[in-house]
């Protein structure tokens, strides 16, 4: 490792870490709404096909991100433990194994791309532009791996903003891309959602291409890319797919209970399901917070589990969950003390405005909970602590949110305030457990520094002495 980077990671603070995390995130969500935003003026079946194409996406990327999960935290504790070959060897194996992973999915949703939007059920009239789209942006999901992949392993070493520079890059290129292909800028053929999906795949081949030039850089050449010729990765594999096989089960856990509770409030009409995607995109603004601080967070505690100052890590978790938690319910009260002004700049319907401004109001005990989760959990996954929150929120996805959303907002007829005391209530549930496991310490004993390694340099340095 150079001084430089040995420099960089013992200054590691929250802020220095967690500000260009939160812009990376937002920009990640305003490149999906550009797309959105700008197809809609072209045409309204091409935003809906380009929709359904990008639900398969979201899907992949999910699996793409467990191996990215399991890179940011492995990294970061043998950053911690001044490992530094085994975290350059982690890095070369979470590339190649997304790569592969990536290609494999490419050539699925390339060439079966119709079979499956055919299993969505997907109007006839959509299904031309869905495909070219899901062939285009599908057929480089080895793409979009590695981008995941490369940035963990950036971030990981603490050149957070490296990550936003790159994504704010990728989002301008993808805008003027959209603008040359929708609408024809320059002479150049309208393509329609033929021309986002082809600005979009050059937007990421092109921010690729640059993470890898920032790669080289911040590591100063140390990827070792002959380790893969020696020997199969076998225990580096195993430790990317133990911390990555939870977390992914658990988030695709999550994504099925929300298209479960979604039907549930299909059911209840247009009103209910419009004032759900309003309010849902008003709440992101105040939990973003909580993702960066959550990511930011587990970069640091992986760094001091590594470096095993495991008192440092617990309360550097505590500190954050109180700093999310207590940003998080401004934003929430700020939106709830302006929610009839908020909703106006959406839609003049008043059932849409009094109901989307009740449920702005429940979100101010509804944020705090969702703090405890995105912050602690990811101190326990950086701890190495990684099956206890998949299996606790598996079980209350399903037995909270989903049973108490049918319950309360069918069943006794609440609506979409049921619904959201069901998301209260999960939220609060798993925070609570998370901080008490967390409070128990037994993710102490959990690290995936692996001690072999230190017996090895002492043997070295015995060896060195006589």
């Amino acid at each position: 490792m150079s001084e430089d980077l040995k420099k960089k990671t013992a200054k590691l603070t929250l802020f220095a870490i967690t500000w260009p995390i939160f812009i990376e995130i937002l920009l990640h969500m305003l490149m999906g709404n550009a797309d959105t935003l700008m197809l809609s003026q072209y045409d309204d079946n091409a935003v809906a096909a380009v929709g359904v194409a990008n639900q398969i996406m979201s899907i992949i990327i999910v699996m793409f991100g467990s191996v990215a999960a399991g890179t940011t935290i492995l990294i970061a504790q043998n950053l911690g433990a001044n490992q530094t070959k085994r975290a350059s060897q982690i890095a070369v194996v979470s590339i190649v194994t997304n790569i592969v992973f990536g290609l494999v999915l490419s050539i699925v949703l390339f060439f079966f791309g119709e079979p499956i939007l055919l299993a969505m059920n997907l109007p006839e009239e959509l299904m031309s532009t869905s495909l070219i789209y899901l062939k285009i942006v599908g057929g480089i999901s080895f793409v979009q791996a590695l981008i995941m992949t490369l940035s963990a392993i950036i971030k990981s070493h603490g050149f957070t903003k490296d990550a936003m520079y790159v994504t704010l890059g990728m989002n301008i290129v993808n805008v003027i891309g959209n603008y040359i292909f929708i609408f024809g800028a320059f002479g150049a053929p309208i393509l329609g959602p033929t021309g986002v999906a082809m600005s979009t795949a050059f937007s990421r081949i092109l921010g690729t291409i640059i993470l890898f030039i920032l790669l080289y850089r911040r590591v100063k050449g140390d990827l070792p890319w002959s380790f893969l010729t020696k020997k199969f990765p076998k225990r580096e594999l195993k430790d990317l797919l133990k911390i990555g096989i939870p977390a992914a089960g658990e988030q695709l856990s999550y994504n099925g209970s929300q298209m479960v509770i979604t039907f549930f409030i299909a059911s209840m009409g247009t009103a209910a399901l419009t004032t759900r995607v309003y309010t849902w995109n008003i709440m992101m603004l105040a939990f973003l917070f909580s993702i960066a601080i959550g990511q930011g967070t587990q970069i640091l505690v992986g760094h001091l589990i590594g470096e095993k100052k495991y008192e440092a890590a617990y309360q550097r978790c505590l500190r954050s969950l109180w700093i999310g938690m207590s940003v998080s319910t401004f934003m929430a009260i700020s939106f709830a003390f302006f929610r009839e002004e908020i909703f106006s700049i959406f839609t003049d319907n008043q059932e849409i405005i009094q109901l989307g401004g009740a449920l702005l109001i429940l979100t101010v005990f509804l944020e705090p909970g969702r703090a405890f989760n995105l912050i602690v959990i990811n101190s326990l996954r950086a701890s190495g602590d990684v099956r206890f929150p998949a299996y606790v929120g598996i079980i209350s996805m399903w037995g909270v949110a989903v049973f108490v959303s049918y319950t309360a907002g069918i069943w006794l007829g609440l609506g979409l305030i049921g619904v959201w005391i069901a998301f209260i209530l999960d939220e609060w549930i798993r925070g609570i457990l998370m901080l008490r496991r967390w409070k128990s310490k037994k993710w102490m004993r959990m690290s995936f520094i692996v001690e072999e390694d230190d017996k090895e340099k002492n043997t070295g340095n015995k060896a060195n002495t006589n």
